[in-house]
């Protein structure tokens, strides 16, 4: 006898073979698992003094995930004399602005401009 719906109002009992209802439970939670979509986030760090090269490889490196279908948060961080700046530009911050702009066609911005401590930080997910 297995107890087929405990959480029901009234439980449910029914008389069966109970490998046999181990081995089907198992194969339902391994086909789920199968169909799953795992969806990682990837991150690049950038300074508010990076140079036009240096910008371009991370934005290539970016896009790159982007395309593969990854999550992409970009944390500009700040540090040393630079943090006074970084409570007025938490809002527009061309940088960021920049990677929006040129990352349009295959994302959309999920959050933006999120301050944290000394860093400011977007989240991109990949269009579908």
């Amino acid at each position: 006898m297995v107890c087929v719906a405990p959480n029901a109002k009234i439980p449910v009992c029914r008389f069966m073979d109970y490998s046999k209802y181990r081995y089907e439970q198992q194969k339902k939670a391994r086909e789920s698992r199968k169909n799953q979509k795992v969806i990682n986030v990837k991150e690049l760090w950038l300074s508010p003094v990076i140079s036009d090269n240096d910008f371009e490889t991370k934005l290539r490196q970016g896009r790159k995930f982007l395309e593969s279908g990854d999550k992409l948060k970009i944390t500009l961080r700040y540090g040393g004399r630079r943090v006074r700046m970084l409570a007025n530009e938490s809002e527009n911050n061309p940088l960021i602005e920049k990677i929006i702009e040129r990352t349009a066609d295959i994302a959309t911005v999920e959050s933006k401009g999120m301050q944290d401590g000394k860093s400011i930080y977007i989240v991109l997910n990949p269009k579908k």
